[in-house]
């Protein structure tokens, strides 16, 4: 019988039913991965030859340098000449971080806060009200940032271009808005790339705030998975050309191109910048690892070379999102209660539910992997702006034994919650 043509009392007799297969799937023990972004095994097995680069006391000696000891606060020149090939940006426009990006972000808006930046009148901890424009959806470690040093953080809707520009150039009109979170490739969660135009109209900002902070994330810059590699415009020299040359911050790492965990980062800057921001940094650190970077360099090679280990990468991820896309045309589409992207690279399918129904898809989160056509992990995420992104990759999860667990899987939470809305409703689900 069809769920539009039963009673509340067999709609509530269904739910009994559907919530002991239910139970019978959560008692397969498979768990939940929170983990987003994070490679699997294959991935990290691909670039393992990275343990083997160095083997000898001699590999450490570079000139007059030894890359084992103190020195060379802003990283080894080698680091710095790889990652301004990957960005496009000048060697001298480069500073080397440890194995996250973020957290050279957390430094250089701490040291805004704390001491001031290069164009700054004042510390921020000194002014009364401070704002922060956050793309939404966005990635929440950098949301965790702004909130923790207490910036009032508004929203700014990203559309199919990237963010509303109208709203950011209005908005920066306030010279208590310091800065801007980006993720302009494969943005997380959505796999958006912006456009020509938005990546201009934000190199061409004129903030009151003669300290404002464009953060560049360029997390996912070599990440295609889908087609050719695409060059991406050079925010540095950009925001340069429009007179505005200490305004833009670009951050990357190689989290997903060797080790998440061990990997190397890059802050890129202008020049002024980087000279003032490495004597400020120098007050907590005498330098970071120079022992990876050289690693890194000399097992990465160069852009070509990278883009090649990404090309092996895409050969990994692709079958993954395929088959998560192929999962939602089939099982979500025809119910018209949920949307999707299809991005090219980068890291996540972000679904998109229907509005006022986060927190009961927040109950009912599970995570699955299936194994045949490739690794698959279908991982629930919920924010409060009701973005659901379902990430294909990472390990750590237990893997149903067939095709058959995952239609069933499926199914049952399809039919769990559907049923579940309407009968608290008091209205037929159809």
């Amino acid at each position: 019988m069809r769920y539009s043509e039963m009673t509340r009392e067999e709609l509530l007799n269904e739910m009994n039913s559907l919530e002991i297969k239910f139970k019978a799937l959560k008692d397969k023990n498979l768990n939940l991965n929170m983990a987003r972004g994070k490679p699997g095994k294959r991935q990290l097995d691909l670039v393992s030859g990275l343990l083997d680069v160095l083997v000898d006391p001699a590999d450490c000696k570079l000139g007059n340098t030894d890359i084992r000891n103190y020195g060379e606060t802003s990283g080894m020149p080698e680091a710095k000449k790889y990652f301004s090939e990957i960005l496009g940006v000048k060697e001298s426009e480069c500073f080397i971080g440890g194995n996250a990006s973020l957290q050279l972000m957390y430094m250089a808006i701490c040291e805004a806060f704390t001491n001031g930046l290069l164009n700054s009148e004042n510390p921020w901890f000194k002014l009364d009200k401070i704002k922060w424009l956050c793309p939404v959806p966005g990635y929440d470690r950098h949301f965790k940032i702004t909130e923790k040093l207490g910036f009032e953080m508004i929203n700014i809707p990203m559309l199919e271009t990237g963010p509303d520009m109208d709203l950011v150039e209005e908005l920066v009109k306030d010279e208590s808005v310091k800065g801007m979170w980006n993720v302009p490739k494969f943005s997380n969660p959505q796999g958006i790339i912006y456009s020509d135009e938005t990546v201009r109209r934000l190199a061409a900002l004129k903030p009151a705030a003669k300290d404002f902070m464009l953060m560049w994330d360029n997390a996912y810059c070599v990440h295609e998975f889908d087609g050719d590699y695409v060059e991406f415009p050079d925010i540095i020299g950009l925001c340069k050309e429009y007179g505005n040359p200490n305004m833009a911050y670009e951050f990357a790492s190689t989290s997903k191109v060797t080790f998440p965990g061990a990997g190397i980062s890059v802050m890129a800057a202008s020049e002024d910048n980087i000279k003032y921001l490495t004597k400020s940094f120098g007050v907590q650190i005498i330098s970071f690892d120079k022992v990876n970077q050289i690693r890194h360099v000399r097992f990465l090679k160069d852009k070509a070379n990278t883009l090649a280990l990404m090309r092996e990468h895409a050969k990994i991820m692709k079958p993954k999102f395929d088959t998560v896309i192929k999962y939602l045309e089939r099982e979500i589409a025809p119910l018209g209660i949920g949307s999707w992207m299809i991005p090219k690279g980068g890291y996540f399918v972000s679904y998109n539910a229907m509005k006022n129904t986060a927190k009961r898809y927040m109950t009912m989160k599970e995570a699955m992997e299936y194994t045949g056509m490739g690794e698959l992990t279908l991982l629930g995420i919920l924010t409060d702006i009701d973005v659901y992104p379902v990430q294909p990759g990472g390990s750590g999860t237990r893997r149903f034994i067939d095709k058959e667990d995952i239609d069933e899987a499926f199914r049952i939470l399809k039919d769990k919650e559907r049923v579940e809305r309407h009968t608290r409703s008091g209205r037929h689900p159809f």
